[in-house]
């Protein structure tokens, strides 16, 4: 039988060798091109990142579309990111965007997203189109070969690192962040983002940054712990100014301050809010996943700017995007967008944004997020992921359908709400929120709270109330 193919929250992911094979990207690669011809579309742009066989199944997946007399522009420069996909799809005005990575995930996988016109994550509605149509077996006897393709004029290269990288350069005072933000340490995690921080920002303390696709068997996640030498690297050099770390593909992003103390997502979107807003005077919608701080609700509410809610994951927000006047969109795990850019996660981006924020101010990163406390009180923020078994999980899921917890240690209930998962609501601004992974016997488990110290004591607490 046939391997069962699935996307995501981000695409479809498996392990290299194992279930992410070259057969299995023809299959993929073919409800692609299918898709793409009954929606008539003619061309379509494909990159990868630094992971194992990247220029082998990008190539695959080419000669597929090309089979299909659909003209793929493919990274010329080896490696990119897959914000550096989007942007060329839109650059290059193609129907479609293919970005060969596994993301955050380890080393052993790989995986295959959809980019859709606009520059960003293909509707989920889209999605769901093109895996009906993923065959049990790849049709295709034979594929062209690449002289071919060329020859029919199917087949061309783009330079899509040079065309973010312009893009990146009207768009910020490099010179300005150079001199005024200070020194600067990065951490591509082996990641698509070592070329272009590399030459956006060339005198940072560059770590992780070679071609190594085994990545020392560390997933490429940018959360704390798996950034020790970035927080130590800033700790031991008082010259250094701030952090940056991005995933596999760039898309996602964590931060350090100075005394190299890790910045999550929630207070970027906070930072990004406010100097968007209140420094540049840009309006628009704000748009958060389920998971987010409710401080963006609050600093939303306190602009006078409208907010939306969605379910987790960012092509939920990127749908809103190519719709609505969004100034500012996020989820907790890393990936954030914002107005004036394509509506797609830019680690890299992000990043910039935010030395620009600093160098225009003169104020750290720890300055700017004590100015967010001004703005919307403290907030601290954790998760706990549960590897448990799936009795347990779905154990889990029929108490918390039932509202059958009422406290979690000494912290009573008082509401819950149900977006995408369970968050039950303590007063004060704290709460813990429970979502079970679709695909593995895994919980996730977040905590809200004004301090990180009893945001530990309330995943503990709920922890031992569910299991």
């Amino acid at each position: 039988m046939a391997t069962p193919i699935k996307f995501g929250t981000d695409g479809w992911r498996a392990i290299i060798a194992d279930d992410y094979t070259v057969e299995n990207v023809k299959r993929v690669a073919e409800a692609t091109a299918l898709f793409m011809k009954q929606h008539k579309m003619k061309k379509a742009v494909i990159g990868f990142d630094c992971r194992f066989g990247g220029l082998l199944f990008a190539s695959t997946t080419a000669q597929v579309l090309g089979a299909y007399n659909i003209q793929c522009h493919i990274a010329s420069a080896g490696f990119v990111s897959t914000p550096m996909v989007s942007f060329g799809v839109v650059k290059l005005k193609a129907s479609l965007g293919i970005v060969i990575t596994a993301s955050h995930n380890p080393p052993s996988y790989n995986g295959f997203k959809l980019k859709a016109a606009y520059g960003g994550p293909m509707i989920p509605s889209d999605i769901a189109e093109v895996e009906k149509l993923i065959p049990d077996v790849c049709s295709l006897k034979e594929l062209p070969s690449f002289s071919e393709l060329r020859e029919k004029n199917l087949l061309k290269e783009a330079d899509l690192e040079k065309l973010y990288l312009r893009h990146a350069r009207q768009n910020f005072d490099l010179k300005l962040i150079k001199s005024a933000a200070g020194k600067i340490a990065y951490d591509a995690m082996y990641g698509a983002g070592q070329n272009a921080v590399k030459k956006l920002l060339p005198r940072c303390v560059f770590l992780h940054c070679d071609n190594n696709p085994g990545m020392h068997g560390q997933a490429p996640e940018p959360i704390h712990r798996n950034l020790g030498l970035l927080s130590e690297t800033i700790k031991r050099n008082p010259k250094i100014t701030a952090g940056l770390a991005n995933d596999g593909d760039a898309d996602r992003i964590g931060m350090y301050d100075e005394d190299g103390n890790f910045v999550d997502s929630h207070h970027l979107l906070l930072i990004l809010l406010l100097y968007l807003h209140k420094y540049k005077g840009m309006n628009g919608k704000v748009v958060f996943t389920f998971s987010v701080t409710d401080k963006m609700k609050k600093m939303a509410e306190k602009f006078g700017l409208p907010y939306e809610i969605t379910k987790v994951g960012f092509k939920y927000i990127a749908e809103i995007m190519t719709k609505e006047d969004v100034l500012v969109g996020g989820e907790e795990s890393g990936g954030l967008a914002v107005k004036g850019h394509i509506p797609e996660r830019d680690g890299v981006w992000m990043g910039l944004l935010v030395f620009e924020f600093m160098a225009k101010t003169g104020k750290t990163l720890k300055g700017l997020v004590e100015e967010v406390y001004k703005e919307v009180g403290a907030v601290a923020f954790d998760r706990d992921d549960l590897h448990i078994t799936e009795e347990q999980k779905q154990q889990v899921i029929k108490m918390c359908n039932a509202r059958s917890y009422t406290a979690f240690g000494n912290y009573k209930i008082k509401s819950v709400d149900d977006l995408d998962g369970w968050k039950f609501q303590f007063g004060d601004e704290k709460w813990v929120m429970i979502r079970a992974s679709g695909t593995e016997p895994v919980l996730r488990v977040y905590a809200q709270s004004p301090s990180l110290d009893e945001c530990r004591i309330m995943l503990d607490a709920a922890r031992s109330t569910i299991l």
